[in-house]
């Protein structure tokens, strides 16, 4: 399938920002799902300082103001085409050691819920096991925006029976590493059907299975990752893979809008 994908990110202020540095994970990269045909992104209203590849593989741009700008816009856009393996992304690769992804952070640190999801699915095979689990949050776990945010917990998430893609990747990471598989968050898009214009870039997870390598799972929508889908960053959770994060100081009245449109 190709798919073409436009992201644009605004951010304006009421007064200028004395600073900011913000860290961009938007360009997608080669790999068993996916091939990039083509891929551009720019920056306005800021100074892109380095651009890198960190310690999850991910490719990442740093950009700062200083003083100057009323507004940020970031864009980036492209066509990528997608490769449906059934959610099998294949062996590790990388120079992170599978035993991190079984790490618990702060967003991922199971509590009484999910060490109990976890210990409804100890029977059966690797894969009967991590497909039960995803069905089990996706029926555990309404799809409600505005109910967390990005520092929401998976524990607080699954707690209250709500949140968005990201909060059922977080529970599925935790209940996961509990029962000792190495897995990982995954940003990137999702192609729905009918839907082009999005609010927000999709989450889901990996979990790391032997004889197969990694192994996709999406909680949200109870399926495994299809050849709808594009990857962009991997990390331990959401802080190690958003899109754009960062910080300012010195500015009053910060607005974000954000604009993505994914389709065939």
């Amino acid at each position: 399938m190709l798919l073409r994908i436009s992201h644009l990110t605004s951010y304006s202020y009421a007064s200028p920002a004395s600073y900011a540095l913000q860290r961009l994970r938007l360009t997608p990269q080669d790999g068993p799902t996916q091939r990039v045909v083509s891929w551009q992104s720019a920056v306005e209203g800021a100074k892109v300082e380095a651009r890198y590849g960190d310690h999850f593989g991910n490719l990442v741009e740093l950009v700062s103001i200083a003083g100057q700008a009323h507004e940020i816009r970031i864009m980036a856009s492209g066509i990528i085409e997608t490769i449906d393996t059934a959610g099998v992304v294949g062996p590790h690769r990388g120079f992170m050691p599978l035993w991190l992804y079984r790490r618990e952070t702060v967003l991922t640190r199971p509590g009484k819920a999910i060490r109990e999801l976890a210990r409804g699915h100890d029977r059966g095979s690797a894969l009967d096991r991590l497909h039960g689990l995803k069905s089990a949050i996706h029926a555990a776990m309404r799809f409600v925006p505005g109910e967390t945010h990005a520092e929401t917990a998976g524990e607080d998430a699954l707690a209250a029976g709500v949140g968005v893609c990201q909060d059922h990747a977080h529970v599925f990471l935790a209940a996961a590493r509990t029962m000792g598989f190495p897995a990982r968050y995954v940003s990137g898009y999702l192609y729905m059907d009918g839907q082009t214009e999005q609010v927000a870039s999709h989450a889901w997870a990996e979990a790391h299975v032997d004889d197969l390598g990694w192994v996709g799972f999406d909680a949200a929508n109870d399926i495994s990752p299809d050849g709808r889908y594009v990857q962009i960053a991997y990390g331990l959770d959401y802080r190690d893979a958003a899109p754009v994060s960062g910080f300012q100081t010195g500015a009053a009245g910060e607005a974000l809008s954000v604009s993505i449109t994914v389709e065939q």
